[in-house]
């Protein structure tokens, strides 16, 4: 089933496409207003995709919009709903490509569990991508991520930003990750900030930058 999305151009003729998950419980407009803040050189367009509603078991099974579920008691048995909601991202994708944009022009951006979807597809998609985007997330199954790397995106940069008081995802996730994606020779710019599972100010404006970097 096709995701509901909200899309937001800085300009006419947009140079290239970012597709923005949010995190658990939020929606599509999440990031919505950071947009004007991030001091884009070229224009672009914004892809901010509603992660379908479903029953979360730590929330005792109340229907929240999110990429997957929450179980603490088995942290391991939502690989199947990561993994739909992954190809639901890539048809995203395909979409722009198929309005114009060229793959290498996309960037896969998330935050929390919006991350986690944009970091195991954009590691193991099959066409080459602008950047990746991680922002207060972790590598989903890092056991076996060199199992599910793809030779398209060996070289893509990849921007990793966390809280450094964050009680939702431990800043140590993040960095075990930093840890694992520099080890399989990754370019990874790393973040860290004195917040908690947010954004700040400070990230949005290298988060600007680094978009620079990409579209130049």
């Amino acid at each position: 089933m096709s995701l509901e999305c909200l899309t937001v151009e800085t300009g006419t003729d947009p140079v290239g496409s970012v597709v923005w998950m949010h995190g658990f419980g939020a929606d599509a407009h999440d990031f919505e207003p950071i947009v004007p803040r991030l001091k884009l050189a070229a224009p672009l367009r914004f892809i901010f995709p509603n992660a379908p509603l479903r029953p979360i078991t730590i929330n005792a099974g109340a229907r929240l919009r999110a990429w997957y579920d929450i179980n603490p008691a088995a942290p391991e048995s939502n690989g199947d709903e990561i993994r739909a909601s992954v190809t639901q991202i890539a048809e995203i994708v395909s979409q722009q490509e198929a309005a114009g944009i060229a793959s290498e022009r996309i960037v896969l951006a998330g935050f929390s569990q919006g991350g986690v979807i944009a970091m195991e597809l954009g590691l193991s998609h099959t066409r080459p991508l602008a950047g990746i985007l991680a922002l207060s997330t972790y590598l989903f199954d890092k056991e076996r991520l060199s199992q599910r790397i793809g030779s398209a995106n060996r070289a893509v940069p990849i921007f990793l930003a966390h809280g450094l008081n964050d009680p939702m995802i431990p800043i140590s996730w993040a960095v075990e990750a930093r840890t694992i994606l520099r080890a399989l020779d990754y370019r990874v710019t790393w973040y860290e900030y004195p917040m908690q599972h947010e954004v700040c100010l400070q990230e949005i404006d290298a988060i600007g930058h680094w978009l620079n970097t990409v579209y130049t």
